[in-house]
Protein backbone atom coordinates (compact mmCIF):
# COMPACT_ATOMS: atom_id res chain seq x y z
CA UNK A 1 0.00 0.00 0.00
CA UNK A 2 1.19 3.50 -0.77
CA UNK A 3 0.67 6.38 1.59
CA UNK A 4 -2.15 8.69 0.44
CA UNK A 5 -1.50 12.35 -0.22
CA UNK A 6 -2.46 14.79 2.50
CA UNK A 7 -5.72 16.70 2.01
CA UNK A 8 -5.22 19.93 0.12
CA UNK A 9 -6.43 22.03 3.03
CA UNK A 10 -3.95 20.40 5.41
CA UNK A 11 -1.08 21.24 3.09
CA UNK A 12 -2.30 24.84 3.04
CA UNK A 13 -2.43 24.90 6.84
CA UNK A 14 1.12 23.57 7.05
CA UNK A 15 2.32 26.45 4.87
CA UNK A 16 1.01 29.11 7.27
CA UNK A 17 3.52 30.82 9.58
CA UNK A 18 3.41 30.02 13.31
CA UNK A 19 2.21 32.87 15.47
CA UNK A 20 4.28 34.22 18.36
CA UNK A 21 2.28 33.69 21.53
CA UNK A 22 4.12 36.46 23.37
CA UNK A 23 2.63 39.10 21.07
CA UNK A 24 -0.50 37.32 19.90
CA UNK A 25 -2.95 39.38 21.96
CA UNK A 26 -1.37 42.62 20.77
CA UNK A 27 -1.62 41.43 17.18
CA UNK A 28 -5.31 40.57 17.61
CA UNK A 29 -7.13 42.62 20.29
CA UNK A 30 -10.37 40.65 19.61
CA UNK A 31 -8.73 37.32 20.29
CA UNK A 32 -10.72 36.53 23.44
CA UNK A 33 -14.04 36.97 21.66
CA UNK A 34 -12.95 34.54 18.96
CA UNK A 35 -11.28 31.83 21.01
CA UNK A 36 -13.19 31.81 24.29
CA UNK A 37 -16.49 29.98 24.27
CA UNK A 38 -18.96 29.35 27.08
CA UNK A 39 -21.26 26.38 26.77
CA UNK A 40 -23.56 25.79 29.72
CA UNK A 41 -21.49 25.48 32.92
CA UNK A 42 -18.14 25.33 31.10
CA UNK A 43 -15.86 28.05 29.70
CA UNK A 44 -13.33 26.97 27.05
CA UNK A 45 -10.32 29.23 26.47
CA UNK A 46 -8.05 28.49 23.48
CA UNK A 47 -6.66 32.03 23.31
CA UNK A 48 -3.21 30.98 24.59
CA UNK A 49 -2.73 28.52 21.72
CA UNK A 50 -1.21 29.25 18.31
CA UNK A 51 -4.64 29.22 16.66
CA UNK A 52 -5.17 32.24 14.37
CA UNK A 53 -7.92 33.37 12.03
CA UNK A 54 -6.03 31.85 9.09
CA UNK A 55 -5.53 28.53 10.89
CA UNK A 56 -9.16 28.43 11.91
CA UNK A 57 -10.24 29.03 8.32
CA UNK A 58 -7.88 26.32 7.14
CA UNK A 59 -9.20 23.76 9.60
CA UNK A 60 -12.79 24.64 8.75
CA UNK A 61 -11.89 23.84 5.15
CA UNK A 62 -10.30 20.56 6.28
CA UNK A 63 -13.47 19.63 8.18
CA UNK A 64 -15.55 20.24 5.07
CA UNK A 65 -13.08 18.32 2.93
CA UNK A 66 -13.23 15.34 5.31
CA UNK A 67 -17.04 15.33 5.36
CA UNK A 68 -17.32 16.26 9.02
CA UNK A 69 -20.99 17.28 8.96
CA UNK A 70 -22.07 14.06 7.25
CA UNK A 71 -20.01 11.89 9.63
CA UNK A 72 -21.48 13.70 12.62
CA UNK A 73 -25.01 13.22 11.24
CA UNK A 74 -24.29 9.52 10.74
CA UNK A 75 -23.16 9.20 14.36
CA UNK A 76 -26.39 10.66 15.72
CA UNK A 77 -28.55 8.77 13.21
CA UNK A 78 -27.27 5.46 14.53
CA UNK A 79 -25.60 4.51 11.26
CA UNK A 80 -22.67 2.01 11.31
CA UNK A 81 -19.88 4.55 11.82
CA UNK A 82 -17.73 1.73 13.26
CA UNK A 83 -17.13 0.31 9.81
CA UNK A 84 -14.59 -2.39 10.74
CA UNK A 85 -17.11 -4.05 13.07
CA UNK A 86 -20.24 -3.04 11.18
CA UNK A 87 -21.74 -1.29 14.21
CA UNK A 88 -23.19 2.04 15.17
CA UNK A 89 -21.73 4.01 18.09
CA UNK A 90 -24.80 4.92 20.10
CA UNK A 91 -23.55 6.34 23.39
CA UNK A 92 -25.43 9.62 22.66
CA UNK A 93 -28.67 7.62 22.60
CA UNK A 94 -28.05 6.74 26.25
CA UNK A 95 -28.40 10.47 26.93
CA UNK A 96 -31.55 10.83 24.80
CA UNK A 97 -29.86 12.13 21.63
CA UNK A 98 -29.81 9.88 18.58
CA UNK A 99 -31.87 7.40 16.61
CA UNK A 100 -35.41 7.45 18.11
CA UNK A 101 -35.62 3.67 18.41
CA UNK A 102 -32.24 3.52 20.14
CA UNK A 103 -33.22 6.36 22.47
CA UNK A 104 -36.42 4.53 23.40
CA UNK A 105 -34.49 1.32 24.07
CA UNK A 106 -31.96 3.18 26.24
CA UNK A 107 -34.77 4.80 28.24
CA UNK A 108 -36.34 1.39 28.84
CA UNK A 109 -33.04 -0.06 30.05
CA UNK A 110 -32.50 2.96 32.31
CA UNK A 111 -35.97 2.38 33.76
CA UNK A 112 -35.01 -1.23 34.43
CA UNK A 113 -31.86 -0.06 36.21
CA UNK A 114 -33.78 2.44 38.30
CA UNK A 115 -36.31 -0.23 39.32
CA UNK A 116 -33.50 -2.49 40.50
CA UNK A 117 -31.91 0.39 42.40
CA UNK A 118 -35.25 1.06 44.09
CA UNK A 119 -35.42 -2.60 45.09
CA UNK A 120 -31.88 -2.53 46.49
CA UNK A 121 -32.66 0.62 48.46
CA UNK A 122 -35.73 -1.16 49.86
CA UNK A 123 -33.38 -3.99 50.97
CA UNK A 124 -34.90 -6.56 48.64
CA UNK A 125 -31.40 -8.08 48.44
CA UNK A 126 -30.84 -7.67 52.15
CA UNK A 127 -29.08 -4.82 53.98
CA UNK A 128 -26.35 -3.44 51.70
CA UNK A 129 -23.59 -1.10 52.89
CA UNK A 130 -20.82 -1.80 50.36
CA UNK A 131 -20.64 -1.94 46.56
CA UNK A 132 -17.82 -3.90 44.93
CA UNK A 133 -17.69 -3.00 41.23
CA UNK A 134 -15.55 -5.30 39.10
CA UNK A 135 -14.63 -4.40 35.53
CA UNK A 136 -11.69 -3.26 33.43
CA UNK A 137 -11.02 -0.53 30.88
CA UNK A 138 -14.09 1.59 30.23
CA UNK A 139 -16.15 -0.70 32.45
CA UNK A 140 -14.13 0.55 35.43
CA UNK A 141 -12.58 3.90 34.49
CA UNK A 142 -15.90 5.64 33.84
CA UNK A 143 -17.67 4.61 37.06
CA UNK A 144 -14.49 5.24 39.05
CA UNK A 145 -14.23 8.81 37.72
CA UNK A 146 -17.89 9.59 38.39
CA UNK A 147 -17.99 8.14 41.90
CA UNK A 148 -14.71 9.78 42.89
CA UNK A 149 -15.55 13.19 41.41
CA UNK A 150 -19.10 13.47 42.72
CA UNK A 151 -18.90 11.28 45.82
CA UNK A 152 -17.21 12.57 48.91
CA UNK A 153 -19.75 12.91 51.69
CA UNK A 154 -22.58 12.35 49.19
CA UNK A 155 -22.00 8.61 48.81
CA UNK A 156 -24.78 6.50 50.23
CA UNK A 157 -22.70 3.30 50.14
CA UNK A 158 -19.03 2.42 50.42
CA UNK A 159 -17.80 1.88 46.85
CA UNK A 160 -14.69 0.01 45.70
CA UNK A 161 -13.91 -0.34 42.01
CA UNK A 162 -11.50 -3.11 41.04
CA UNK A 163 -9.99 -3.58 37.59
CA UNK A 164 -6.49 -4.99 38.00
CA UNK A 165 -6.21 -8.78 37.89
CA UNK A 166 -3.45 -8.49 40.50
CA UNK A 167 -5.07 -10.07 43.55
CA UNK A 168 -3.62 -7.34 45.73
CA UNK A 169 -6.12 -4.89 44.24
CA UNK A 170 -9.10 -7.08 45.16
CA UNK A 171 -7.78 -7.89 48.61
CA UNK A 172 -7.31 -4.22 49.42
CA UNK A 173 -10.76 -3.35 48.08
CA UNK A 174 -12.61 -5.85 50.27
CA UNK A 175 -10.38 -5.56 53.34
CA UNK A 176 -12.89 -3.44 55.27
CA UNK A 177 -16.05 -4.80 53.59
CA UNK A 178 -18.56 -7.06 55.31
CA UNK A 179 -19.28 -9.85 52.78
CA UNK A 180 -22.80 -10.23 54.17
CA UNK A 181 -23.54 -6.56 53.38
CA UNK A 182 -21.74 -6.32 50.03
CA UNK A 183 -23.28 -6.08 46.57
CA UNK A 184 -21.05 -7.18 43.66
CA UNK A 185 -21.48 -5.49 40.28
CA UNK A 186 -19.74 -7.40 37.48
CA UNK A 187 -19.27 -5.16 34.43
CA UNK A 188 -18.27 -6.82 31.18
CA UNK A 189 -19.74 -6.19 27.75
CA UNK A 190 -19.12 -9.78 26.66
CA UNK A 191 -19.12 -11.32 30.15
CA UNK A 192 -16.01 -13.21 29.10
CA UNK A 193 -13.27 -10.65 29.90
CA UNK A 194 -10.53 -12.74 31.51
CA UNK A 195 -9.42 -10.31 34.20
CA UNK A 196 -12.96 -9.34 35.17
CA UNK A 197 -14.28 -12.89 35.40
CA UNK A 198 -11.29 -14.05 37.45
CA UNK A 199 -11.81 -11.19 39.91
CA UNK A 200 -15.54 -11.94 40.02
CA UNK A 201 -14.91 -15.63 40.78
CA UNK A 202 -12.55 -14.66 43.59
CA UNK A 203 -15.14 -12.26 45.01
CA UNK A 204 -17.71 -15.06 45.01
CA UNK A 205 -15.22 -17.33 46.81
CA UNK A 206 -14.69 -14.58 49.40
CA UNK A 207 -18.43 -14.60 50.08
CA UNK A 208 -18.63 -18.39 50.19
CA UNK A 209 -15.77 -18.58 52.67
CA UNK A 210 -17.56 -16.02 54.85
CA UNK A 211 -20.70 -18.14 54.88
CA UNK A 212 -22.91 -15.92 52.71
CA UNK A 213 -25.92 -18.11 52.00
CA UNK A 214 -26.55 -17.13 48.36
CA UNK A 215 -23.53 -15.24 47.01
CA UNK A 216 -24.81 -15.18 43.42
CA UNK A 217 -27.92 -13.51 44.77
CA UNK A 218 -25.73 -10.51 45.63
CA UNK A 219 -24.38 -10.13 42.08
CA UNK A 220 -25.60 -7.57 39.54
CA UNK A 221 -24.44 -8.19 35.96
CA UNK A 222 -23.82 -5.17 33.71
CA UNK A 223 -23.44 -6.57 30.21
CA UNK A 224 -24.46 -6.60 26.56
CA UNK A 225 -24.46 -10.43 26.73
CA UNK A 226 -27.22 -11.39 29.19
CA UNK A 227 -27.18 -15.05 28.18
CA UNK A 228 -23.55 -15.40 29.27
CA UNK A 229 -24.33 -13.75 32.60
CA UNK A 230 -27.17 -16.22 33.16
CA UNK A 231 -24.87 -19.13 32.30
CA UNK A 232 -22.34 -17.80 34.82
CA UNK A 233 -24.98 -17.89 37.55
CA UNK A 234 -26.68 -14.48 37.69
CA UNK A 235 -30.46 -14.46 37.88
CA UNK A 236 -32.14 -12.70 34.96
CA UNK A 237 -33.81 -10.22 37.31
CA UNK A 238 -30.40 -8.95 38.39
CA UNK A 239 -28.99 -8.43 34.89
CA UNK A 240 -28.81 -4.89 33.57
CA UNK A 241 -28.20 -5.06 29.81
CA UNK A 242 -26.91 -2.35 27.53
CA UNK A 243 -26.78 -2.09 23.75
CA UNK A 244 -24.12 -3.85 21.70
CA UNK A 245 -23.66 -0.53 19.88
CA UNK A 246 -22.31 1.15 23.05
CA UNK A 247 -18.53 0.80 23.21
CA UNK A 248 -16.76 0.12 26.50
CA UNK A 249 -14.96 3.45 26.82
CA UNK A 250 -18.22 5.25 25.97
CA UNK A 251 -20.42 3.17 28.27
CA UNK A 252 -20.62 4.97 31.62
CA UNK A 253 -24.01 6.42 30.53
CA UNK A 254 -25.49 2.92 30.30
CA UNK A 255 -25.91 0.28 32.99
CA UNK A 256 -22.12 0.40 33.40
CA UNK A 257 -22.87 3.55 35.42
CA UNK A 258 -24.92 1.47 37.89
CA UNK A 259 -22.56 1.88 40.89
CA UNK A 260 -22.60 5.66 40.42
CA UNK A 261 -26.39 5.74 40.08
CA UNK A 262 -26.78 3.60 43.21
CA UNK A 263 -24.16 5.31 45.35
CA UNK A 264 -24.93 8.90 44.30
CA UNK A 265 -28.68 8.55 43.80
CA UNK A 266 -30.75 8.49 40.65
CA UNK A 267 -31.21 12.27 40.53
CA UNK A 268 -27.44 12.77 40.29
CA UNK A 269 -27.13 10.15 37.54
CA UNK A 270 -29.98 11.75 35.61
CA UNK A 271 -28.31 15.17 35.89
CA UNK A 272 -25.10 13.61 34.55
CA UNK A 273 -27.04 12.38 31.51
CA UNK A 274 -28.74 15.73 31.04
CA UNK A 275 -25.42 17.58 31.10
CA UNK A 276 -24.02 15.22 28.47
CA UNK A 277 -27.17 15.60 26.35
CA UNK A 278 -26.77 19.39 26.36
CA UNK A 279 -23.24 18.94 25.01
CA UNK A 280 -24.59 16.48 22.42
CA UNK A 281 -27.01 19.12 21.16
CA UNK A 282 -24.27 21.75 21.11
CA UNK A 283 -21.98 19.48 19.09
CA UNK A 284 -24.74 18.46 16.69
CA UNK A 285 -26.33 21.86 16.09
CA UNK A 286 -23.73 24.59 16.62
CA UNK A 287 -22.04 26.51 13.85
CA UNK A 288 -18.53 25.05 13.29
CA UNK A 289 -16.92 28.35 14.33
CA UNK A 290 -18.64 28.08 17.73
CA UNK A 291 -18.51 24.33 18.22
CA UNK A 292 -16.39 23.52 21.29
CA UNK A 293 -15.44 19.89 20.49
CA UNK A 294 -14.62 20.77 16.88
CA UNK A 295 -12.48 23.80 17.76
CA UNK A 296 -10.64 21.71 20.36
CA UNK A 297 -9.97 19.12 17.65
CA UNK A 298 -8.57 21.85 15.39
CA UNK A 299 -6.12 22.77 18.14
CA UNK A 300 -5.22 19.11 18.64
CA UNK A 301 -4.62 18.64 14.93
CA UNK A 302 -2.42 21.70 14.72
CA UNK A 303 -0.07 20.56 17.46
CA UNK A 304 0.02 16.91 16.42
CA UNK A 305 0.11 17.13 12.63
CA UNK A 306 1.65 20.54 12.00
CA UNK A 307 3.84 21.28 15.05
CA UNK A 308 4.89 17.64 15.47
CA UNK A 309 3.94 17.33 19.17
CA UNK A 310 3.83 13.70 20.24
CA UNK A 311 2.20 14.24 23.63
CA UNK A 312 -0.59 16.29 25.18
CA UNK A 313 -0.60 17.08 28.89
CA UNK A 314 -3.70 17.48 31.01
CA UNK A 315 -3.70 18.86 34.56
CA UNK A 316 -6.79 18.97 36.75
CA UNK A 317 -6.53 21.77 39.30
CA UNK A 318 -9.23 20.15 41.38
CA UNK A 319 -8.84 17.04 43.52
CA UNK A 320 -12.31 15.91 42.47
CA UNK A 321 -11.07 15.47 38.90
CA UNK A 322 -7.84 13.65 39.73
CA UNK A 323 -8.94 10.54 37.78
CA UNK A 324 -9.77 12.51 34.62
CA UNK A 325 -6.28 12.15 33.03
CA UNK A 326 -6.45 8.35 33.37
CA UNK A 327 -9.96 8.30 31.94
CA UNK A 328 -8.91 10.40 28.95
CA UNK A 329 -5.84 8.27 28.31
CA UNK A 330 -8.11 5.39 27.36
CA UNK A 331 -10.71 7.51 25.58
CA UNK A 332 -8.22 9.29 23.35
CA UNK A 333 -5.44 6.76 22.89
CA UNK A 334 -7.62 3.68 22.43
CA UNK A 335 -9.94 5.55 20.08
CA UNK A 336 -7.45 7.34 17.85
CA UNK A 337 -4.27 5.34 18.29
CA UNK A 338 -4.58 4.00 14.74
CA UNK A 339 -2.30 3.71 11.74
CA UNK A 340 -4.81 3.07 8.96
CA UNK A 341 -7.79 5.03 7.65
CA UNK A 342 -11.39 3.88 7.56
CA UNK A 343 -10.58 2.43 4.14
CA UNK A 344 -7.64 0.43 5.43
CA UNK A 345 -5.01 2.68 3.85
CA UNK A 346 -1.97 4.00 5.76
CA UNK A 347 -2.67 7.33 7.45
CA UNK A 348 -0.93 10.38 6.02
CA UNK A 349 0.70 11.48 9.27
CA UNK A 350 0.56 11.15 13.06
CA UNK A 351 -2.75 10.33 14.72
CA UNK A 352 -3.39 10.50 18.48
CA UNK A 353 -0.69 11.98 20.69
CA UNK A 354 0.19 10.35 24.00
CA UNK A 355 -2.20 11.71 26.62
CA UNK A 356 -0.71 12.16 30.06
CA UNK A 357 -1.09 14.42 33.05
CA UNK A 358 -1.76 14.77 36.74
CA UNK A 359 -3.19 17.00 39.42
CA UNK A 360 -2.27 20.57 40.25
CA UNK A 361 -0.52 21.74 42.32
CA UNK A 362 1.31 18.42 42.81
CA UNK A 363 2.39 18.30 39.17
CA UNK A 364 4.06 21.71 39.41
CA UNK A 365 6.68 20.18 41.69
CA UNK A 366 7.14 17.10 39.53
CA UNK A 367 6.84 17.58 35.77
CA UNK A 368 6.47 21.29 35.04
CA UNK A 369 10.22 21.75 34.83
CA UNK A 370 10.12 19.99 31.46
CA UNK A 371 7.07 21.93 30.30
CA UNK A 372 8.70 25.30 31.00
CA UNK A 373 12.35 24.73 30.16
CA UNK A 374 12.60 21.36 28.44
CA UNK A 375 13.23 20.90 24.73
CA UNK A 376 9.96 19.05 24.01
CA UNK A 377 7.03 21.26 23.01
CA UNK A 378 3.92 19.98 24.79
CA UNK A 379 0.47 21.57 24.54
CA UNK A 380 -0.99 21.77 28.05
CA UNK A 381 -4.61 21.69 29.12
CA UNK A 382 -5.67 23.09 32.50
CA UNK A 383 -9.02 22.20 34.06
CA UNK A 384 -10.35 24.00 37.12
CA UNK A 385 -13.57 24.84 38.93
CA UNK A 386 -14.70 28.28 40.12
CA UNK A 387 -16.40 26.73 43.14
CA UNK A 388 -14.34 24.63 45.58
CA UNK A 389 -15.17 21.11 46.64
CA UNK A 390 -14.60 21.76 50.34
CA UNK A 391 -15.64 24.04 53.19
CA UNK A 392 -12.16 24.92 54.46
CA UNK A 393 -10.58 28.37 54.42
CA UNK A 394 -11.20 29.97 50.96
CA UNK A 395 -7.43 30.60 50.85
CA UNK A 396 -7.01 26.97 49.76
CA UNK A 397 -9.08 27.39 46.62
CA UNK A 398 -7.69 30.83 45.86
CA UNK A 399 -4.14 29.44 45.98
CA UNK A 400 -5.18 26.55 43.73
CA UNK A 401 -6.72 28.78 41.07
CA UNK A 402 -3.95 31.38 41.24
CA UNK A 403 -1.39 28.64 40.59
CA UNK A 404 -3.43 27.26 37.70
CA UNK A 405 -3.77 30.61 35.93
CA UNK A 406 -0.16 31.56 36.68
CA UNK A 407 1.15 28.42 35.00
CA UNK A 408 -0.69 29.21 31.77
CA UNK A 409 0.57 32.79 31.85
CA UNK A 410 4.15 31.64 32.50
CA UNK A 411 4.10 29.12 29.66
CA UNK A 412 3.00 31.85 27.29
CA UNK A 413 5.13 34.75 28.54
CA UNK A 414 8.39 33.12 29.55
CA UNK A 415 11.22 35.17 31.06
CA UNK A 416 14.46 36.43 29.62
CA UNK A 417 17.68 36.25 31.60
CA UNK A 418 20.72 36.93 29.36
CA UNK A 419 23.13 36.79 32.29
CA UNK A 420 21.98 33.35 33.47
CA UNK A 421 20.46 31.09 30.78
CA UNK A 422 19.61 28.43 33.36
CA UNK A 423 17.07 30.83 34.82
CA UNK A 424 15.56 31.84 31.49
CA UNK A 425 12.17 30.61 30.26
CA UNK A 426 11.59 30.58 26.50
CA UNK A 427 7.81 31.06 26.71
CA UNK A 428 5.74 30.79 23.52
CA UNK A 429 4.36 27.52 24.91
CA UNK A 430 0.66 26.83 24.39
CA UNK A 431 -2.06 26.04 26.86
CA UNK A 432 -5.83 25.69 26.97
CA UNK A 433 -7.93 26.38 30.04
CA UNK A 434 -11.28 24.73 30.73
CA UNK A 435 -13.09 26.37 33.63
CA UNK A 436 -16.17 24.79 35.20
CA UNK A 437 -18.66 26.70 37.31
CA UNK A 438 -18.52 23.77 39.72
CA UNK A 439 -17.94 20.01 39.62
CA UNK A 440 -21.62 19.08 39.53
CA UNK A 441 -23.22 16.07 37.82
CA UNK A 442 -24.43 18.32 35.02
CA UNK A 443 -21.03 19.94 34.45
CA UNK A 444 -19.17 16.63 34.64
CA UNK A 445 -21.57 15.02 32.17
CA UNK A 446 -21.05 17.91 29.76
CA UNK A 447 -17.27 17.77 30.21
CA UNK A 448 -17.01 14.05 29.49
CA UNK A 449 -19.32 14.33 26.47
CA UNK A 450 -17.17 17.21 25.22
CA UNK A 451 -14.11 14.95 25.30
CA UNK A 452 -16.01 12.14 23.56
CA UNK A 453 -17.06 14.43 20.71
CA UNK A 454 -13.63 16.02 20.54
CA UNK A 455 -12.17 12.53 20.07
CA UNK A 456 -14.70 11.80 17.33
CA UNK A 457 -14.00 15.11 15.59
CA UNK A 458 -10.27 14.36 15.61
CA UNK A 459 -10.97 10.98 14.06
CA UNK A 460 -13.03 12.52 11.27
CA UNK A 461 -10.29 15.05 10.50
CA UNK A 462 -7.81 12.16 10.39
CA UNK A 463 -10.07 9.89 8.35
CA UNK A 464 -9.85 7.03 10.88
CA UNK A 465 -12.32 4.87 12.83
CA UNK A 466 -12.28 5.77 16.55
CA UNK A 467 -14.64 2.99 17.62
CA UNK A 468 -12.61 -0.19 17.21
CA UNK A 469 -9.60 -1.24 19.32
CA UNK A 470 -7.98 -4.26 17.72
CA UNK A 471 -4.59 -3.16 19.04
CA UNK A 472 -5.45 -4.43 22.52
CA UNK A 473 -6.18 -7.98 21.35
CA UNK A 474 -2.83 -9.51 20.36
CA UNK A 475 -1.35 -9.50 23.85
CA UNK A 476 -4.55 -11.04 25.21
CA UNK A 477 -4.42 -13.78 22.59
CA UNK A 478 -0.82 -14.64 23.42
CA UNK A 479 -1.60 -14.73 27.15
CA UNK A 480 -4.48 -17.13 26.51
CA UNK A 481 -2.29 -19.35 24.37
CA UNK A 482 0.31 -19.56 27.14
CA UNK A 483 -2.39 -20.57 29.63
CA UNK A 484 -3.92 -23.10 27.26
CA UNK A 485 -0.89 -24.63 25.54
CA UNK A 486 2.09 -23.62 27.65
CA UNK A 487 5.01 -21.45 26.54
CA UNK A 488 6.32 -22.42 23.14
CA UNK A 489 7.51 -20.72 20.02
CA UNK A 490 8.30 -17.37 21.61
CA UNK A 491 11.43 -15.26 21.38
CA UNK A 492 14.28 -16.20 23.77
CA UNK A 493 13.62 -13.22 26.05
CA UNK A 494 9.97 -14.13 26.57
CA UNK A 495 10.80 -17.81 27.10
CA UNK A 496 13.40 -16.89 29.72
CA UNK A 497 10.99 -14.62 31.59
CA UNK A 498 8.29 -17.28 31.64
CA UNK A 499 10.74 -19.86 32.85
CA UNK A 500 12.12 -17.65 35.61
CA UNK A 501 8.82 -16.26 36.95
CA UNK A 502 6.43 -19.14 36.25
CA UNK A 503 8.78 -22.10 36.43
CA UNK A 504 7.75 -23.35 33.00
Amino acid sequence: MTSPAQPDSLAAIAALPQADLKSIFTADPDRLSKLVLTQGPIRFDWSKTHMTDDLLSGFLALAEEQGFAARRDALFAGEPVNNTEGRAAEHPAERGEGNPDSVARAKALHARMRALIDAIEAEALGPIRHILHIGIGGSALGPDLIVDALGGDNLRYDVAIVSNVDGTALERAIRDFDPHATLIAVASKTFTTTETMLNAASAINWMVEAGVEDPYGKVIALTASPDKAIAWGVDETRILPFAESVGGRYSLWSSIGFPAALALGWDAFESLLEGAAAMDRHFRLSDPKENAPLIAAFVDQYYTRIAGCETRALFAYDERLKLLPSYLQQLEMESNGKSVTRDGEPVDGPTAPITWGGVGTDAQHAVFQLLHQGTVLTPVEFIASIEPGHTLDPAHHRALLVNCFAQGAALLRGKENPSDPARAYPGNRPSTTILLDDVTPEALGALIAFYEHRTFANAVLLGINPFDQFGVELGKEIAKSIEAEGPKGFDPSTMALIGLALGE
